[in-house]
């Protein structure tokens, strides 16, 4: 008979840790006498991040004592006690190679359901004093489970496990932990872990998107699962050489380039809605990296961006001022899963600004095909002269038999005519969607400056759209995943502190800055983090793959290895080094 041998409990606080202060509650201590355990959680208990731990789904999690031992040998150490592992259930019994996904328990007054597995983070490894020990839980296949409760009730040390139901269409918390973090992804088993009905929602979006991911034979480029995102192939490594074929002005600030490869071979087409990075190179000056959507329709003979030219920005100001027809870039293959989905729901195409660039691409798709979709075109701009594609746009949209547009202007000018060239005095936001009968069961495309999407995306959710049909653009970095991190203020991007690296020059494209490698930093993400380069990451051990980014040029060497692979064309930033110079997507 298996025994609940302590019932551990602990709520957040500060540490200190890497000159950061983490929000955890990775520390918890065992419990004397009965505790009330509740359908969120444990009394006396609470989570840090909420994004990755607690909730209906992970209420309760156990660590068994067979994994202490393991570990106790493995890494030689003899100072466990109960809770080392941030458990709230420490069991004499129900190994992970064992205990099923759905399988069901009675522990004292209380009755639980098995749901997933852990989740590891970086946090575990600050307790246990071994950053790697996330990735050892996984690749170890000792990762434990979260229990999601059934029944409320009392429970206390020495209550008997008694086991009430066992699963349907059966595996094993280890074998669910190893079809998401480890390579292959059979397709097979991706189909019997979805047929799992307890399976918590989270797990079975990622084996969905896997599954969905998957090739013929049963591979999958990368791990759709843990990104989140399609995967493309690319058409080129690195960069090709194009010539700047024609320029014009689409509006008083944004000129469009039309660029043609130098070597004069045929263009793969681009799916709308990706982008490029183009490397423009001024005379006497370093060469400017930045990101560019495809603004015009697929053709094998050029690619066509759209600049805007910004108060302080280099690179537009040097496209505006000093380039010139004829003259040479370098530029990337298309990338980015910000692409417009197949099917027959209508679709909503919403920006501001040059945020156009992107879904005018989409629309120029649509009207190629003739499209019979529903579709709207929604457009936000301060005035006529700040108005990019306005005639280019009502072409495209008098080819579409079921197409309708609005177009807000902010700050209209006396020239500006209303019911022609815009149809309302406002800014383009949530209570103007509101206003119009939208299909809230359509697919919703959003590109513009960062608070126009948050607030958009936060407010079409709320009106009834899924989650999953709302895609979002955003120009420069993504904002930054860092869990538990205290905030603090945000800097410019910029050389690291302290004397310069001699390495290497690494390129953040998105961020506009190229500094030299130094070897103090164990990774990438370390020195990200030290130029002040927005990041995203949770394990920092090569699992998660939340730090998973576009690796535009270059190569990198793993140490450690990750667990699973990034997709080709990525690199994962928390276990790799520079071989030479990159040039990175953020």
């Amino acid at each position: 008979m298996v025994h609940l041998l302590s019932v551990n409990v602990g709520l957040p606080r500060d540490i200190e840790w890497q000159g950061k202060l983490v929000n955890t509650a990775i520390w918890k201590t065992p419990v004397k006498g009965a505790c009330m355990v509740r359908r969120l959680n444990i009394d006396g208990d609470g989570q840090a991040d909420r994004a990755g731990h607690g909730g209906e789904n992970r209420a309760v999690y156990v660590y068994q004592t067979d994994s202490y031992r393991y570990w106790e040998e493995h890494l030689g150490r003899r100072d466990f006690v109960y809770g080392q592992f941030g458990e709230n259930f420490t069991l004499d019994g129900l190994p992970d190679a064992e205990v099923c996904i759905g399988d069901r328990y009675r522990i004292g007054e209380a009755v639980f359901e098995v749901s997933q597995p852990r989740v590891t983070c970086y946090r575990l490894g600050i307790r246990m004093g071994l950053p790697e020990m996330a990735a050892l839980l996984v690749s170890h296949r000792r990762p434990g489970f979260y229990l999601r409760v059934l029944q409320e009730g009392k429970v206390q040390a020495g209550d008997e496990v008694e086991q009430v139901a066992s699963a349907e269409d059966s595996m094993t918390v280890a074998d669910i932990n190893d079809l998401l973090y480890k390579p292959g992804h059979p397709r097979d088993r991706l189909e019997r872990a979805l047929r799992i009905r307890a399976l918590s929602p989270g797990w079975r979006r990622s084996f969905q998107s896997l599954l969905e991911q998957s090739s013929k034979n049963g591979a999958s480029p990368g791990n759709a699962g843990l990104t989140g995102e399609k995967r493309l192939e690319l058409a080129w490594e690195g960069f090709r050489s194009f010539k700047v074929s024609r320029m014009s002005l689409e509006s008083e600030s944004v000129k469009s380039l039309e660029l043609e490869p130098t070597d004069g071979k045929r263009l793969p087409a681009f799916l709308p809605g990706q982008f490029i990075v183009l490397g423009f190179q001024p005379r006497g000056a370093p060469l400017l990296l930045r990101s560019y959507s495809l603004s015009g329709q697929s053709n094998d003979a050029y690619y066509r961006v759209s600049i805007k030219r910004e108060a302080r920005g280099v690179a537009s100001a040097y496209v505006n001022d000093e380039l010139g027809i004829g003259e040479v870039v370098q530029a990337s293959a298309p990338r980015g899963s910000f692409t417009l989905a197949e099917g027959e729901t209508p679709i909503v195409l919403l920006s501001a600004g040059i945020g156009a660039t992107p879904v005018l691409a989409m629309l120029h798709a649509l009207a190629v095909d003739r499209s019979g979709r529903k579709i709207w075109w929604l457009h936000g701009a301060r005035n006529g002269r700040e108005h990019p594609f306005a005639d280019e746009v009502r072409g495209l949209l008098q080819i579409l038999p079921d197409a309708q547009s609005l177009v807000c202007y902010s700050a209209p000018d006396p020239a500006d005519k209303p019911g022609i060239d815009y149809d309302r005095r406002s800014r383009l936001d949530l209570a103007v969607i509101q206003s119009l009968r939208l299909p809230l069961d359509g697919d919703f495309y959003l590109c513009g400056p960062a608070s126009f999407m948050d607030d958009l995306a936060a407010g079409i959710e709320k009106l009834g759209v899924e989650l999953g049909r709302i895609h979002t653009e955003m120009f420069g970095s993504a904002a930054s995943i860092t869990p538990g991190i205290a905030a603090s203020l945000s800097r410019q991007p910029h050389q690291p502190d302290g004397p310069l690296g001699a390495g290497a020059l690494i390129s953040f494209a998105r961020s506009g800055l190229s500094v030299a490698w130094n070897p103090k930093f164990n990774n990438l993400l370390e020195f990200a983090e030290a130029c002040d380069v927005p990041v995203r990451w949770s394990c920092r051990t090569g699992v998660c793959h939340t730090c998973e980014t576009g690796l535009i040029s270059g190569a990198v060497c793993y140490r450690p290895d990750p667990i699973d692979a990034p997709a080709d064309g990525n690199v994962l930033l928390c276990c790799s080094q520079p071989k030479g110079e990159l040039v990175i997507d953020m």
